[in-house]
C-alpha cells in the first residue's frame, strides 16, 4: 500500500513538473493563429472601426497599425495602400523586453531587395537602430527602433502598385517578422 502511495504521488509531481494538466501551454502540434491582414477602408468613418481589426482612413490618408511582440511576430503579415496615397504607419511593441533585448522596427524595401544581405549589414548598425544607412537606396520606409510598451508613427507615400516585402532588423529578427505592403 506504501508503495502505491509513493507511485501516485512520484506521477503527480512529474505530470506537474511537465506542465501536464496545465491547460494555459498550448501543444506544439496546434496551428499557429493565422496573422491578420490589414486594408485601409475609405467608406466607414474611422470610429466605427475597431482600432485593431481595420484600420482608419482619413480622405486620402491611410491610417495602418502593427504590433510586434516578445515572440518575435507580427500581428498582421500584410499591409495595404493604394498608390500614391499618404500612408501614417503606426507600429506598437505590445511585449515587456526592452528594445536593448527585444527591439522592434518596420523596414518596408522594395521588391527585390536581397532580404538576408540587408539583414546582415543591419547587424552593424546599431547605433542607427539597426538601419544601414549604406542600403537606404533599398527602402521606401523605415521607422526608429522600439522597445516594451512603446510606438513609433511614420509617414510616407505608397509607391506604384506593387507587392513591398517588410521586415523588422533587429538582429535575428528578420527571418520571423516579416510582410508586405501590398500597393494597388
Amino acid at each position: 500500500m506504501k508503495m502505491i502511495k509513493y507511485v501516485m504521488i512520484a506521477g503527480v509531481i512529474s505530470l506537474s513538473a511537465c506542465g501536464g494538466g496545465d491547460q494555459s501551454s498550448t501543444p506544439a502540434e496546434q496551428p499557429a493563429e493565422q496573422p491578420k491582414t490589414e486594408t485601409p477602408a475609405q467608406e466607414q468613418p474611422a470610429q466605427t472601426q475597431p482600432a485593431q481589426e481595420q484600420p482608419a482612413a482619413t480622405g486620402d490618408v491611410a491610417v495602418l497599425e502593427i504590433t510586434g511582440n516578445d515572440l518575435m511576430k507580427y500581428d498582421k503579415t500584410e499591409l495595404h495602400a493604394k498608390a500614391g496615397q499618404k500612408v501614417k504607419l503606426t507600429l506598437h511593441h505590445s511585449g515587456k523586453l526592452g528594445k536593448e533585448a527585444m527591439g522592434h522596427n518596420i523596414v518596408i524595401l522594395k521588391p527585390g531587395t536581397d532580404i538576408a544581405a540587408f539583414a546582415a549589414k543591419a547587424i552593424n548598425a546599431k547605433a542607427n537602430d539597426y538601419f544601414p544607412e549604406s542600403e537606404a537606396g533599398s527602402v521606401i520606409a523605415h521607422s526608429k527602433l522600439i522597445g516594451a510598451g512603446e510606438s513609433t508613427t511614420i509617414e510616407f507615400t505608397a509607391p506604384a502598385a506593387g507587392t513591398y516585402p517588410f521586415i523588422c532588423s533587429f538582429p535575428g529578427h528578420s527571418a520571423f517578422m516579416k510582410g508586405n505592403f501590398i500597393v494597388e
